[in-house]
């Protein structure tokens, strides 16, 4: 009886058959998956990375894990929490890759990434710490590829955290070539006694909006189906949206709020002037606005207060969009809104407009069930 590890017993008819030719090799990189190409990405990154970083992050270029100190009692950088609260979240940039991927533009995503997630996090009071990106990749193209992880680091210096990892996976069998994906994930600190939470919101109150700068990253989907239905060429310039041609204007990054926010509410330390915000993103002003809302009052916001960004009106004429539609798909150019307090509204809008916002008081807070009307 032959046994599993015996060798194969010869067939008698082709026992004098010459061996065929041994067959090359396979290699990781025959199936799509170039591993030097990776390690080239880590090596031109690693700059890149180190600009972002202060003080506080720890270990090597290259390691398993990025390591971030939340106290640091070195008197120059000294930063200590009494009662801190961790903060973290994630997001991509949603379909507009398709476009960033079909004009070869690879640095804004990054950005638009970080930016989807810090604005979200700077909500609840908490000031960005450190960020990790993932990016999925039909074929890493090293030149590509540090383009939109120099992006990623881009926008962290815009936010004030520190890059201090990342995955690029290559993938062929799940995207196409061209194709690719960006997701992020962010950590952040708030004092307990500073969370901004949604019951010190109060009848009274009036709302401030800041400008997007343009469409930011939600409602691309619908973008994308207007630009194709109405025929619209991305490379034409648009008198009415300015000098940039329309793929231009539509890549635009997403505007990056956190260190004129974080600042404004450090400069608060013992009255509580900002009672809520929310980051306008997926659903307009009347899906987003209303989650920094109590049960016991409404958003009453007056779109006289704002002129949307010119591609807003361009992109609903085109698209043939209700009014209605238009404000729960876009931001329709109010990025980021904080509710305040009455007696503080225009020094709010004053510190913000010196950090270099246009911000506008947009609405007021009323008696109601948690809802936005616009």
């Amino acid at each position: 009886m032959l046994r599993y590890d015996d060798p194969p017993m010869p067939d008698v008819a082709t026992a004098s058959t010459p061996a065929a030719t041994p067959r090359r090799p396979l290699t990781y990189k025959d199936s799509g998956v170039d591993i030097d190409a990776g390690d080239e990405v880590v090596d031109r990154i690693k700059g890149v990375l180190k600009r972002t970083h202060g003080p506080r992050v720890m270990g090597q270029h290259g390691a398993f894990a990025g390591m971030f100190r939340l106290d640091f009692n070195q008197k120059l950088f000294k930063r200590n929490y009494r009662d801190p609260v961790l903060v973290g979240c994630t997001d991509g940039v949603g379909t507009k890759v398709i476009l960033a991927a079909e004009r070869r533009i690879y640095d804004t995503v990054g950005i638009d990434c970080v930016a989807m997630n810090v604005n979200d996090l700077i909500v609840q009071g908490a000031e960005p710490l450190f960020f990790l990106d993932y990016l999925g990749l039909s074929k890493l193209d090293p030149d590509a590829t540090a383009k939109m992880i120099e992006g990623v680091a881009k926008g962290c210096e815009i936010a004030g955290c520190a890059l201090i990892g990342g995955e690029c996976a290559e993938m062929p069998d799940i995207y196409k070539p061209g194709d690719f994906d960006i997701a992020g994930f962010c950590v952040g600190v708030v004092e307990l006694e500073r969370v901004v939470d949604a019951a010190r919101v109060k009848k009274g109150d009036v709302v401030i909006g800041l400008r997007a700068s343009g469409v930011h990253s939600n409602g691309f989907s619908l973008v994308r189906r207007i630009v194709k239905d109405a025929g619209l060429d991305l490379d034409r310039v648009y008198p009415e949206l300015g000098p940039d041609p329309l793929w231009k204007v539509l890549l635009e990054p997403t505007r990056i709020y956190a260190k004129p926010i974080i600042k404004l509410l450090s400069g608060y330390r013992k009255k509580k002037v900002v009672s809520g915000m929310a980051h306008i993103t997926g659903g307009g002003l009347p899906g987003n606005l209303c989650r920094a809302l109590g049960l016991k009052v409404d958003a009453v916001l007056d779109p006289a207060a704002w002129t949307p960004n010119p591609i807003f009106p361009f992109l609903q004429e085109h698209g043939n969009v209700a009014q209605e539609e238009m404000y729960r798909v876009f931001n329709m150019g109010i990025g980021y809104t904080l509710i305040v307090r009455p007696a503080y509204a225009d020094s709010v809008c004053a510190k913000l407009a010196k950090m270099g916002e246009s911000a506008a008081v947009i609405g007021e807070i009323v008696k109601g069930t948690g809802e936005v009307r616009i």
